[in-house]
């Protein structure tokens, strides 16, 4: 059964999704403030987090940062921000969907099942490891190593990752990079490419400002080469 942890400081929203998640199956955990959100995922070990940024004791980005210092469970943001700056922070930060307030239920249900949906281990795969010389990538283990180390990805950077991989050598669009990492609903969101597309080269290139295995296509899209 999927764990959801959910965390807002506004009871009605916190009620009305733990009765809306728990009628669909799920297990959930509540906090009220970050702290607590923070302790709770330690504990609980949720699946997928709901996460408000206007919490009382801290802000939810800070939250995702505590959380992506040691797990990659998906991350999607509830919050009433709706600068594109506010929610190019929260991605950066390592969320992995960003929903506006007010929000309907059933989109917001629709995100967390294809978040969730993108964390999962594909089956039935068959052993593919990439090795580009400077970073390894086991598609089936879904580990990246880079020179012996373990490189941590959030669920959305490994699934970027994934598809260009998976399509190594070939030119991938920017529609069809947002809709295969994000959902159908997206297509032009392409200041979403460019913030993931910065991790990974940070995370994977030897000079990230010289990318040799992320390389750009401009107005058209990405390319993996090896």
């Amino acid at each position: 059964m999927t764990r959801v942890l959910v965390v807002d400081d506004e009871p009605q929203i916190v009620r009305a999704l733990v009765i809306n998640l728990k009628a669909r199956t799920y297990e959930v955990d509540a906090a009220h403030d970050g702290a607590t959100a923070l302790r709770l995922a330690a504990a609980r070990h949720p699946d997928v987090v709901v996460l408000d940024l206007g919490l009382p004791d801290m802000d939810g980005v800070e939250v995702i940062r505590g959380l992506r210092g040691w797990t990659r469970v998906p991350i999607l943001v509830l919050s009433a921000r709706h600068s594109s700056d506010e929610k190019v922070a929260a991605l950066d930060a390592g969320a992995d969907d960003y929903v506006t307030k007010p929000f309907g239920v059933d989109e917001l249900l629709a995100r967390l099942r294809a978040a969730v949906r993108r964390a999962e281990p594909a089956h039935g795969e068959g052993d593919v490891i990439v090795d580009t010389g400077e970073f390894t990538v086991d598609l089936a283990a879904k580990k990246v190593d880079r020179r012996g180390k373990d490189v941590r990805l959030t669920p959305t950077e490994w699934h970027l990752l994934e598809v260009l991989v998976r399509n190594s050598g070939r030119l991938v669009g920017q529609k069809q990079l947002l809709q295969e990492v994000w959902g159908p609903s997206y297509g032009t969101e392409t200041n979403y490419l460019r913030v993931y597309m910065a991790q990974l080269r940070r995370k994977l290139e030897a000079d990230p400002s010289h990318p040799k295995h992320f390389i750009t296509e401009p107005g058209m899209g990405y390319r993996f080469e090896k």
